[in-house]
């Protein structure tokens, strides 16, 4: 096989086809891997996408291919499932129309089958929710690598308390009841009932396809997972004996693109970067981030409490609204934003958070929790002010705050949990007090943003030439490499015995 660094002919090109799920926080990652493929000489991957979704990321695409690294791009329709032309991703659908998205992903099998027939390409990495596409990378007899947007450490709690399903729903527990995650090889790991993904306390779709997915997981080729071995080295070992054939650890992927400032600014989308100038006029470290991602539902009475909160913790503060221009903002406190003056913005709509996050001005991050968030964060060396709201978030969470120590809790009173109207308003004096607190220089703040830093230093290392990252990436395509090689000659022998049964 060629050497990493001698360039095979483009017609030789090692090709491999990339499929994302209709999520931003998946879109985003999956193309940073893409682009990250492109730097390789012997790589030429495609993506493909829905065209909604595509014109999410072809300014990314763009750029990579300004700077020399071809990504291509393939579209196929989005499924009808009764949403409006244009919408088809789970940022810009409400939250009452979500299942649709759910129910495209459902339905996106033969597009997928026909195309990968159809070009055959050398591999073909899928995002999670298409379970589908081990079994047809096995009839085309092509590798399927299964991309995790979530890092080691949730997917672990998760598969062992998947594990323990039954006991968990058989015990009719009340939501404040505490589960002990077994079989983890860190600290002991406690969430409450409430906290826990809804597919491990009661039946619902995820439940149904769970085990499919980790079927077609452990029967595919490997995995891809958007983490780095420092960040969590003890799962991560774990996670490789037990979770897949053969495990990847590729990230944070958002360093990974090389991008200059103007392309991490518009990474994601065309959104307010004039905050970008108010941060140039605050003292390093002195402004709080609050952002929750792209997929978001706040309660009016919830936003009212952290606009007051924000407003009495007396930091500058930085604040991205779900919504653009045309939404309305009933939920804000009557001439709120005079109070504010100068002190705090708010954003209506997309941010561009990576930037936001690098910037000195930039002291801590208020955020959701999102896997993607907490890397870069620790890719900038932000500490995290942490408040989960869905899904795999309250298990995220607990990485920052109990394994790692670069992470404080907002509230650490009454009920969190997954379901609307089971979850109390965080009160703004528990908002105002943790964001003082922690702005405030001295004792364990100190410790935590000493931690981030720290964190900051390893995710560069591990992206760097002979870091952990970028030689897992070498390791897949080198693997890749091999594994079409071994493909082609059985294609050969195939052919060979094919043609002697005729002779």
């Amino acid at each position: 096989m060629a050497s990493l660094d001698a360039p095979l002919p483009a017609e030789t090109k090692l090709q491999v086809f990339v499929i994302p799920s209709f999520a931003t926080g998946h879109l985003l990652p999956m193309t940073d891997l893409a682009c990250l493929l492109a730097t390789h000489p012997n790589v030429e991957p495609t993506i493909m996408t829905t065209p909604a979704n595509a014109a999410l990321i072809r300014s990314t695409l763009h750029r990579s291919f300004e700077m020399g690294h071809l990504v291509k791009l393939l579209t196929y329709p989005f499924p009808s499932v009764g949403l409006p032309p244009g919408i088809e991703n789970l940022a810009t659908v409400p939250e009452s129309d979500e299942w649709r998205i759910y129910k495209a992903h459902d339905m996106c099998q033969p597009a997928h089958e026909s195309i990968l027939k159809a070009h055959k390409p050398d591999a073909v990495i899928a995002d999670i929710p298409f379970w589908w596409v081990t079994d047809i990378a096995a009839v085309v007899s092509i590798p399927r690598i299964t991309f995790h947007p979530v890092g080691v450490f949730p997917q672990v709690v998760m598969n062992n308390l998947f594990n323990i399903r039954s006991d968990i729903i058989a015990c009719d527990v009340s939501h404040a009841k505490m589960v002990s995650v077994p079989g983890l090889p860190g600290p002991e790991i406690n969430i409450p009932v409430s906290e826990l993904p809804t597919f491990l306390v009661e039946e619902n779709f995820l439940a149904d396809i769970w085990m499919k997915i980790k079927k077609a997981q452990l029967e595919g080729f490997g995995v891809v997972v958007n983490t780095f071995y420092e960040l969590e080295p003890e799962y991560c070992e774990l996670y490789k004996k037990v979770d897949a054939k053969r495990a990847y650890f590729v990230g944070p992927v958002a360093l990974s693109s090389g991008e200059d400032d103007q392309g991490i600014v518009k990474r994601g989308g065309d959104g307010d970067v004039a905050c970008l100038n108010w941060l140039d006029g605050k003292e390093m470290g002195s402004v709080v981030f609050v952002c929750f991602g792209s997929w978001c539902h706040f309660t009016c009475a919830q936003l009212r409490e952290l606009a007051h909160g924000l407003e009495d913790s007396g930091k500058n503060f930085l604040w991205v609204v779900r919504g653009g221009e045309d939404a309305t903002f009933e939920w804000m406190p009557e001439k709120w934003e005079e109070r504010i003056g100068l002190r705090g913005l708010v954003v209506r709509g997309w941010a561009p958070q990576v930037a936001i996050l690098q910037h000195k001005a930039v002291g801590a991050f208020l955020t959701h929790c999102g896997w993607n968030s907490l890397l870069e964060a620790t890719s900038s060396g932000v500490p995290v002010l942490t408040w989960p709201l869905v899904f795999e978030q309250f298990i995220n969470e607990r990485m920052p705050v109990e394994v790692n120590g670069w992470g404080v809790r907002v509230w650490e009173g009454g009920n969190r949990g997954m379901k609307q109207g089971e979850q109390e308003v965080v009160p703004r004096e528990a908002i105002a007090d943790t964001v003082s607190k922690f702005m405030e220089h001295g004792g364990n703040s100190d410790e935590v943003r000493g931690k981030a830093r720290e964190m900051a230093v390893m995710a560069k290392a591990a992206m760097a030439d002979g870091g952990t990252s970028r030689n897992d990436l070498n390791r897949l395509i080198d693997d890749l490499m091999k594994e079409r090689k071994v493909n082609a000659c059985l294609e050969k022998k195939k052919k060979n015995h094919v043609d002697d049964a005729y002779v």
